[in-house]
């Protein structure tokens, strides 16, 4: 092979490599908002770095917003830093020639992959100071902070792990920021030192003296680095928070002065990446097959078993085959759904590892697919669900027929009991000897008995209509339920045809004493009523009552009132019903009667009627009173309905007002979030300040309550209400101030400006139609197309994945905003890890087993040899087992 040809497959391995393998991106700040201090930073460091680049075209800038404005020491700067010609600038005065030439430069920077956002030229030409720092430092960050990489991380996150990796070993050091760990000068000397130790003594640094540290570490940069002085130690250490930028734009140039000796260690690092990608996709691959396996396996040998219908005939056998269903769905089930869930979660994450690494989709084996898998467990399901209806269907079959075998037993046992003895008493023949009295008694009895036998007869039809039912659902002792249900039948046969002859038996000798005992009758027929109506009375003289208003008592009032008038007309009936006991003594004492004393159809007595009646008039007057007392206190507790009422029809539409404000201010996007933070701020205190009215009006609440006062007619807020709308507005306003909290936190980390945030704050609020703070997919689509989205379904498809991760069906504004500034992130380029290859093949068109093993962990280095074809070429080694070419062997990316 020679040397033209080794070059070839060199190149086209690399290109290939690195185009499927890096393909991350870095974000970075575009926060154009700033305070004073952080701009006056801001001004010196930009500045100072700008000059660095332009005094090598012999030129340089005084003030960083005027100077710009024309646009042609920016193209100047553009063309030393990137080292390519731009567009030929216009020569022009006027202000549209300062404006194409300010676009030439923007339209430069955004061919490289830079999305400037809010930054047009009119504001750059305008003199815009805070547009031209965000300008500058884009430039800053897609020249200079960028291409800065550490294993896995990029940018400001891989200048960060450098600075934190090269000042570790260093006592009183501990980089986590580029802001505060920055201010006592430490950190900034450790990094000169780890890699010129000779030009600081570490150990004579004191972290207690900021400024001669930070001067010392300016000092020697400067004259020893080349790194000119970009920021003042005065401003670092006053300032309570250094401005982010200016630290990184600095810490920057020394990444760039000690980057040779790392590029080896970077090269190595970015090949170790890439392999590691690739084991563990196919560690990946290698769980699906085997959870898809197993998975399957256990659903083929699951699936006969629930389509297992043998019906069994005892309650028991049935509750334990429901039992082992149970325990299927409780112990065996749960551990597959969870493994489903996991192949699924494993599949999607190696699709989006090989798509994120241009890798082809991977194939499962023939019928393990995620839609085979999904197939199978839906069968899997269906049949569960069949068996578990079958279940269900027998057990309830089951439970029908012992319930009715246990019911026909429960009503033959009753029926048997009220029967004992009934044969026997009906042959009797007591009314031979018995009087007109007891002769009525024994047709009365005899006539409840009769009511009494036709009652049971539901009960014996419903015995025969249980049996036969029984019988039809094949109950398995029918023969049982058969015996006993004849035996009862013939019983009532004989039942009835005993009563008929008794009955015939008492009405031959009812022939005396008619005239008395239908006094009698009627005594009680008049008495009975009575006697109720004197119990309800008093019953009602007695009850004791409980009002909450003064039209309730004032109702109990009249009607004791009507009561009252009902006096002398029962005072009548009283009269009447003692006329008839009156007219039975005075027949007794004229024929000679001997009575016995006692009214056979009625337990009550002349004398008890007497004297209920004057209990009846001794309670009417203690009610009275009662109900007297009770207006007093229900006049009190109108009086504290009022004053309730009074507060809580002010405080409530307070609470609702004050709601409806902080709605407001939550959608108003004028002003920036500090200034409506300040506000929600000034609204959280006056509401604290009012707590004093809530607490006035728990306390009446508290009176009400010991009144036992439970309703409000003059009010439509109770305390509860109250109580939740109190309790509302304070979490409303909470949650209000730490949303803007969010907002600002991930306006500081994500790099959104105050232009941006507005501009998507309106964008979500314009479709978010519910108002709810929550988008809808649709409206979550309509929102991407009105910024310039073009979007098909299945690109629509992932930004929801990445937005729903929970698929909950909603889009909040805080997704929203993550996804908005997680879509300018940028991965190493090829041309990266083809340098890198070359880095460690010391710039030949080959590299050695020696230098792999050498420069890369043993079991990357390793893998990488077992993927790559042998060669033999002019330049190349005598043994083929030292010389490798870059190309990946046949089968492999």
């Amino acid at each position: 092979m020679t040397v033209v040809e080794t070059q070839v497959q060199y190149t086209t391995y690399m290109q290939s490599t690195t185009e499927e393998y890096m393909n991350q991106e870095d974000s970075w700040d575009r926060d154009l908002l700033l305070d004073p201090a952080w701009e006056k930073q801001q001004r010196k460091t930009f500045t100072a770095w700008c000059n660095s680049h332009l005094r090598k075209a012999g030129t340089q800038i005084e003030n960083i917003e005027e100077d710009f404005r024309n646009g042609l020491k920016l193209m100047l700067l553009l063309e030393v830093i990137s080292g390519e010609r731009l567009p030929k600038p216009d020569k022009g005065k006027m202000r549209f020639h300062k404006i194409a030439n300010v676009n030439k430069a923007l339209d430069y920077i955004c061919s490289k992959g830079v999305k400037l956002v809010s930054i047009g030229a009119e504001e750059i030409v305008d003199g815009n100071v805070k547009m031209t720092l965000g300008m500058i430092w884009t430039i800053i960050l897609r020249f200079a902070i960028q291409d800065i990489s550490v294993e896995e991380t990029s940018a400001k996150e891989g200048l960060l792990l450098w600075c934190q990796r090269k000042t570790a070993p260093y006592r009183n050091v501990n980089v986590q920021n580029f802001h505060i760990s920055w201010k006592d000068g430490m950190a900034l000397c450790a990094l000169i030192h780890r890699h010129r130790p000779d030009l600081i003594d570490y150990s004579k640094l004191r972290k207690d003296d900021p400024i001669g540290n930070l001067n010392t570490a300016f000092e020697v940069a400067e004259k020893f680095l080349d790194i000119p002085k970009m920021l003042d130690a005065e401003d670092i250490v006053n300032t309570p928070k250094p401005d982010e930028k200016a630290i990184m734009t600095y810490v920057s140039c020394f990444y760039h002065a000690f980057a040779g000796a790392e590029q080896a260690e970077t090269a190595a690092n970015r090949i170790c990446k890439v392999l590691a990608v690739n084991q563990e996709n196919e560690r990946l691959m290698e769980e699906y097959e085997k959870l898809a396996s197993e998975l399957l396996e256990w659903i083929r040998r699951t699936i006969p078993w629930l389509e297992n219908r043998v019906t069994e005939q005892t309650m028991r056998a049935m509750q334990q085959k429901l039992e082992d269903f149970r325990d299927y769905r409780r112990v065996h089930k749960p551990p597959r759904v969870q493994e489903k869930c996991q192949l699924e979660i494993n599949f999607n994450t190696l699709q989006t590892k090989l798509r994120l690494s241009n890798r082809p989709a991977f194939m499962p084996s023939e019928g393990k697919m995620v839609s085979d898998i999904a197939n199978a467990w839906k069968g899997l399901e269906q049949v569960e669900k069949g068996y578990e209806e079958w279940l269900l269907t027998e057990i309830r079959r089951l439970e029908r027929l012992d319930h009715l075998a246990e019911k026909f037993k429960q009503k033959c046992t009753l029926h048997e009991t009220w029967t004992t003895g009934k044969e026997d008493l009906l042959s009797q023949k007591d009314y031979e000897s018995a009087s007109l009295m007891e002769i009525r008694a024994l047709m009365r009895k005899h006539e409840a008995f009769e009511s009494d036998l036709a009652a049971h007869q539901d009960r014996v039809e419903q015995i025969a209509a249980i049996a036969q039912e029984l019988n039809e659902l094949d109950y398995h002792d029918a023969a049982t339920i058969n015996g006993r249900c004849q035996g009862i039948c013939d019983q009532w046969d004989s039942l009835g045809t005993l009563t008929q002859k008794r009955r015939d038996s008492l009405e031959r000798v009812e022939k005396l004493w008619e005239t008395i005992d239908q006094l009698y009758l009627e005594f009680a027929k008049r008495a009975a009523p009575f006697n109720n109506w004197m119990d309800g009375a008093m019953e009602d003289l007695q009850d004791m009552f409980i009002v909450h208003s003064i039209e309730e008592i004032q109702s109990l009032i009249t009607a004791h009132d009507q009561f009252k008038a009902t006096l002398p007309e029962a005072d009548k009936e009283r009269m009447a019903t003692m006329g008839i006991q009156n007219e039975i003594l005075k027949i007794a004492q004229t024929y000679g009667i001997k009575l016995s004393g006692i009214n056979p159809y009625t337990n009550l007595s002349p004398q008890d009627i007497t004297n209920k009646w004057e209990a009846v008039k001794q309670l009417v007057p203690h009610r009275d009173q009662m109900l007297q007392e009770e207006v007093a206190r229900q006049q009190a507790n109108e009086r504290l309905r009022r004053q309730f009422a009074a507060q809580a029809n002010v405080i409530g539409p307070w609470i609702q007002t004050k709601m409806e404000e902080i709605g407001h201010i939550s959608v108003d996007i004028t002003g920036s979030l500090e200034d409506q933070m300040n506000s929600l701020k000034q609204y959280e205190n006056n509401i604290i300040n009012y707590k004093s009215n809530i607490d006035n009006l728990e306390g009446d609440h508290q009176l009400s309550q010991e009144s036992l006062i439970f309703d409000n007619k003059h009010t439509n807020y109770t305390m509860e209400h109250v109580r939740v709308g109190w309790e509302q507005l304070l979490t409303t306003i909470a949650r209000t101030i730490n949303e803007i909290e969010n907002q600002i936190l991930t306006r500081d980390a994500k790099g959104i400006s105050q232009e941006q945030l507005n501009e998507f704050r309106a964008a979500f609020n314009h479709f978010d139609r519910k108002r709810n703070g929550m988008m809808d997919p649709d409206d979550f689509r309509a929102c991407l197309i009105s910024m310039g989205y073009d979007l098909g379904e299945v690109e629509f498809a992932r930004i929801m994945t990445l937005v729903d991760i929970n698929n909950t069906g909603v889009v909040t504004f805080q997704a929203f905003i993550d996804f908005m500034t997680r879509e300018t992130a940028e991965t190493d380029t090829a041309e990266q890890v083809m340098a890198s290859f070359k880095i460690l093949a010391s710039d030949k068109t080959y590299i050695t087993v020696e230098e792999l093993r050498r420069e890369l962990p043993p079991e990357q280095a390793e893998y990488c040899i077992s993927r790559m074809t042998t060669f033999i070429s002019s330049d190349a080694p005598a043994d083929p087992e030292n010389g490798l070419c870059l190309k990946a062997t046949e089968g492999r990316d």
